[in-house]
C-alpha cells in the first residue's frame, strides 16, 4: 500500500508482447525519418503486415475489383494514421500531400491503383 500523495509505479510490460491491433502493426513508411517506430511501438515483420493486409484490403475495396483507388487507398492510410495522430484530419492538407506521396510510392506499376502485392512492400519498406 502507497502512503497519500505517494504513486506505486505501473507494471512493466511484457517485452515479447505482441501487438493485436491490426492497424498498429502496419504503419506506412513514407519517408526515413518515419522509418523508426515511437518509443514502446510495436515493429511488425512482414509476414505480419502481409496477413493484415490480405485480412483489411476487403474492407477498403469498396468496388471489389480486387485494387485500392486512391480514395480507397486514402480512407485506409489515414485510417492508420489516426491510429498513431488522432489528430489527423483527412481532408487536412499535409494529409492530402502525405497520401498523395504514399499513393505514388505504393503504385509501383503506376497503374493508379494499388494492389495487394504492392500495399504490402509498400508497408514493410524499412523492415529489417
Amino acid at each position: 500500500m502507497t502512503a497519500p500523495g505517494q504513486t506505486s509505479p505501473a507494471p512493466a510490460q511484457d517485452a515479447t508482447a505482441t501487438t493485436t491491433d491490426p492497424a498498429q502493426a502496419t504503419q506506412p513508411v513514407t519517408d526515413p525519418a518515419a522509418a523508426t517506430p515511437a518509443q514502446g511501438q510495436v515493429q511488425a515483420t512482414g509476414s505480419q503486415i502481409a496477413q493484415v493486409v490480405d485480412t483489411q484490403f476487403p474492407t477498403y475495396d469498396k468496388d471489389g475489383n480486387g485494387q485500392l483507388s486512391k480514395a480507397e487507398f486514402a480512407q485506409w492510410m489515414v485510417a492508420l494514421k489516426s491510429q498513431t495522430d488522432p489528430s489527423t484530419k483527412a481532408d487536412a492538407p499535409a494529409t492530402k500531400k502525405w497520401v498523395g506521396t504514399a499513393f505514388a510510392q505504393a503504385d509501383t506499376d503506376k497503374s493508379k491503383t494499388v494492389s495487394k502485392t504492392e500495399l504490402t512492400g509498400f508497408l514493410s519498406q524499412g523492415q529489417g
